[in-house]
């Protein structure tokens, strides 16, 4: 009998013990959680603005015609960014397709038994041919679509920037086969 009353004497000042440390932890536990939702939200975006700028290069890789087709290479961004492609019934993933800018250019080469001579910017034409009469090889274009959206994070903490912004650059070489 005295051996329960002394055990019942000494957990007596541990009744609240857990929920003290409940209490002291809760906040840092909030902390790491609401971390671990902006992390995911950051890396959702960079995801959906890396697949946008595949896609517009994807476009552009089709033919020479649409390597040249800077407004169909933005199109075909902003609708996979938007999530249009595949669904066609609006906005699927909750961000703002406007939010999203598109850039693309083409560079390009003379491929002689695989070593590429890069020509300039300027002296790129994707039409059909157009190769140049310097080009003793293969003619290859390249189109190079960049994509870059801005993250918004849902709060605002002390010294960590409320908006990032996230860019993606892609490089497909243009299929010779005309479409």
């Amino acid at each position: 009998m005295k051996t329960q009353q002394a055990s019942r004497h000494q957990f007596r000042g541990h009744n609240g013990q857990a929920l003290m440390e409940f209490a002291i932890m809760l906040p840092f536990m909030l902390v790491l959680a609401l971390g671990l939702i902006e992390v995911g939200r950051y890396a959702y975006i960079s995801i959906l603005v890396g697949n946008a700028a595949r896609a517009g290069a994807a476009y552009g890789a089709r033919g020479l015609l649409q390597a040249g087709d800077q407004t169909g290479i933005s199109t075909a961004a902003l609708n996979d960014f938007a999530g249009t492609a595949t669904s066609g019934s609006g906005n699927t993933n909750g961000l703002d397709p406007s939010t999203l800018n598109v850039s693309s250019f083409d560079t390009c080469g003379c491929d002689i038994n695989g070593t590429i001579s890069v020509e300039t910017q300027a002296l790129c034409d994707p039409t059909p041919g157009s190769t140049p009469p310097s080009c003793a090889g293969h003619w290859i274009i390249t189109v190079h679509v960049t994509a870059t959206g801005t993250y918004q994070s849902l709060f605002h903490y002390p010294g960590i920037p409320g908006s990032l912004n996230v860019s993606d650059t892609t490089n497909m070489r243009v299929s010779n086969n005309p479409e």
